[in-house]
């Protein structure tokens, strides 16, 4: 992406292009809310949620999680081969645009705030919503300031170097 971008050429630039063209009814949305409940169940399951193995991870104590990380990043790589190799369309027929990344420095910024915020709090935006459905009541602070750092972003993004 332009180092310099205006306020309306950035807002272009951030809009999702996959966004899809049709107008559905709201409950073709209870899809989704299936999926994330299966993701959260997955996430319980295999111990992602647990503060320990995350700390475990952090301390380099175990390679539990980056085990699952990893076949997390092989199976996205995996998939999105595919996506491009054979054209794969959404379920409603609309082509999947991918488009390319550009690399800037404030990625590693973005990415030492938030390794530190995980290595601190043990969460990250996935597992949060799974470590409040198990009932880890302290997890809402996290939340919220998870919630309050999204939309100070989101307030200060036009003068931030993208």
């Amino acid at each position: 992406m332009k180092e310099n971008l205006n306020s309306t050429e950035f807002k272009d630039a951030a809009m999702c292009t996959n966004e899809s063209k049709t107008s559905h009814p709201m409950w073709y949305n209870l899809k989704y809310l299936l999926v994330g409940i299966i993701f959260g169940i997955a996430f319980v399951k295999a111990e992602i949620i647990s503060w320990f193995r995350i700390q475990e991870m952090f301390r380099f104590e175990s390679f539990h999680m980056y085990g699952v990380i990893g076949t997390g990043v092989v199976l996205g790589m995996i998939s999105i081969q595919i996506i491009k190799r054979f054209n794969i369309k959404t379920i409603y027929g609309e082509k999947i645009v991918i488009a390319d990344k550009t690399f800037n420095k404030g990625q590693i910024y973005g990415g030492l705030i938030f390794g530190l915020g995980w290595a601190i709090t043990g969460a990250c935006p996935g597992p949060l919503f799974a470590q409040m459905g198990a009932g880890f009541s302290v997890i809402f602070i996290t939340f919220l300031s998870a919630s309050a750092g999204t939309w100070v972003y989101g307030y200060f993004k036009e003068k931030l170097p993208h």
